[in-house]
């Protein structure tokens, strides 16, 4: 029963709206206090010289009437409309009280200060401000209606007074503490806003900071990887210059592990037989040494470079757990940090760029990118000059047997012509003597090199006729007059002189070659269509060896078949 009437007495709460249910509360404390106050009042105003319905309690009970009124207006939901009807209907009670009691004297006019209160704690500041301007007015006219004889003054016994004050501060002391309590709740939730907006700065500046901190992170991440990257192009265009593999590979091995800071990187390529990888480079000390014992390792999971070769992938080796045991290389004792990355061409593995660190977890899955960038970039360098040693090998062999042929050719040419040499004196041109060959033109023939003494006065200058690379003759100059320096000019005269003969003679030879292979053909058709003409077995060998003594001065042919049980022959 008890906790029932608890529960019809609390006041309501109104979820989400903090203002009405406060409001709320301070109706329901101030009716709960006034209505049993008012109603004492009135009891104890019967034996202290009032009847018991005279106008004064008439409008007390009115006033006990208007706050239930607003009181169960309030518990319906209607919480401002409770107040504004409990502050209004008390201020015209009020006012009816001081017109029929002690005027502006009495209890009444002073209970518009309870009014004042409750308008301020209920509603706001400018509602008590409201009643307070309302109520001045009221006791101006209060006054003057005293003052006209408009109402009579009547004097209400003291204890009655003193009855009506007790209960009219009791109510300003309720009102006052309500007051006091909102506005200690005020501050409260001020002070508990402020330490959340305190805490919630506290919290926004250790983000802020965390987020800087990130912030700073991610910058030096992003530009240790932007230097790694621009590092990565620097050393493709530096490994991209180099054409031989022997100078390729020491040679990118060094430049990694200066750009990068590394303590040793090696270059594997996989062997012949697709059985093991061999170090073909390496920038360390102990690198050096197994690179002078062959250092190779199988295509298998038992090392790093097995496994990458093996299967194609990166692979990451840190100093800790079952990793550890690949850090136990005599010749490599510091290494905490092991990273390798296969070597690819055309989707082929060819090899493994293997990357050492003194440094414990010093390689990151961001390491694995970039380091794969530059293990693409070296295995394009790799491959391309392999390309270019085979290109070189394949062109010098193929410039050996050329000049082999244009020896050859030359040699065969020049037995068949008539003059090898002319020589011009000045006046005449006359077909060269094969002893009268100069000294300096056997060198020049021997050496195929101009035949000149630098700096010094000399009778002659020999410049080589060169042919592709042969020497096929000499442009031999001597002096009429002695010993003499050769200017520049002269013999850049000399040597383009000798370059054009060379081309000349070459066309030349191929022309007349030509000639000899036309005529050649034409012969062989002659000889084709005589023979093609006769119709009869002895006609054709008769035609035969004809055709051959004819062509072929100087010789007998002599055409034989055998027949097995006999000969029949046709000669010329």
């Amino acid at each position: 029963m008890l906790n029932l009437l608890r529960k019809f007495l609390a006041p309501p709460v109104f979820p989400g709206d903090e203002n009405k249910t406060r409001t709320a509360y301070y109706i329901n404390i101030i009716v709960l206090v006034s209505v049993p106050a008012l109603l004492v009042l009135a009891l104890v105003r019967v034996p202290l010289g009032t009847g018991g319905f005279d106008t004064s309690n008439v409008i007390l009970l009115i006033i006990v009437g208007i706050l239930m009124l607003a009181w169960g207006v309030m518990r319906a939901g209607a919480v401002q409309l409770g107040a504004y009807i409990s502050i209004g209907l008390s201020w015209i009670a009020c006012t009816f009280l001081a017109l029929t009691g002690s005027g502006v004297r009495g209890t009444g006019f002073i209970s518009y200060f309870i009014v004042m209160l409750m308008a301020g704690l209920m509603i706001n500041a400018r509602a008590a401000a409201g009643v307070a301007f309302i109520s001045i007015l009221s006791g101006i006219g209060l006054a003057y209606a005293e003052t006209a004889g408009i109402i009579q003054q009547i004097s209400d016994p003291a204890f009655q007074v003193a009855a009506e004050a007790a209960v009219v501060f009791l109510i300003c002391a309720l009102l006052i503490n309500l007051n006091n309590n909102s506005l200690q709740s005020a501050l409260q939730t001020v002070m508990a806003n402020a330490r959340n907006l305190e805490e919630v700065n506290r919290d926004l500046s250790g983000l802020r900071d965390e987020l800087e901190a990130r912030i700073q992170e991610r910058t030096l991440t992003l530009e240790r990887r932007a230097s790694q990257l621009q590092t990565v192009s620097s050393l493709a265009r530096t490994i991209a210059s180099v054409k031989d593999l022997n100078v390729l590979l020491p040679n990118t091995a060094r430049l990694v592990s200066e750009q990068f800071g590394f303590y040793h990187t090696g270059i594997f390529l996989i062997d012949d037989t697709q059985t093991n990888a061999v170090l073909k480079a390496a920038s360390s000390e102990g690198g050096n040494r197994m690179l002078a014992r062959s250092h190779q390792l199988a295509l298998n999971s038992e090392s790093i470079v097995g496994y990458v070769t093996s299967r194609g992938e990166p692979r990451i080796a840190l100093d800790v757990g079952t990793d550890a045991v690949y850090f136990n290389n005599p010749d490599l004792p510091e290494t905490r940090s092991e990273i390798a990355l296969p070597l690819r061409v055309s989707g082929k593995v060819i090899g493994a760029l293997d990357v050492q660190s003194t440094k414990t977890n010093a390689f990151s899955e961001e390491d694995v990118e970039v380091l794969s960038t530059l293990a693409d970039q070296v295995a394009i360098a790799i491959e391309n000059a392999r390309l270019f040693g085979e290109a070189q090998a394949a062109l010098a062999e193929s410039r050996v047997t050329f000049e082999r042929y244009v020896e050859q050719e030359w040699s065969n040419f020049a037995q068949q012509v008539r003059h090898t040499g002319y020589v011009f004196d000045g006046k005449q041109v006359t077909a060269l003597d094969v002893s009268s060959k100069r000294d300096q033109a056997r060198v020049v023939a021997q050496t195929g090199g101009l035949v000149l003494d630098k700096g010094k006065a000399s009778a002659t200058v020999s410049v080589p006729i060169k042919l592709r690379g042969q020497t096929i003759g000499v442009l031999d100059v001597r002096s009429k007059r002695g010993a003499r320096e050769w200017s520049r000019e002269e013999i850049m005269l000399l040597e383009a002189a000798a370059e054009r003969a060379a081309l000349a003679l070459e066309n030349a030879r191929l022309l007349e070659s030509a000639q000899r292979r036309a005529a050649r053909e034409r012969t062989i058709g002659e000889i084709s269509a005589r023979i093609g003409s006769a119709s009869d077995f002895n006609s054709i060998l008769r035609a035969t060896v004809e055709e051959m003594g004819r062509r072929i001065g100087g010789a007998e042919v002599v055409f034989e078949l055998d027949s097995g049980n006999g000969k029949d022959s046709g000669e010329y």
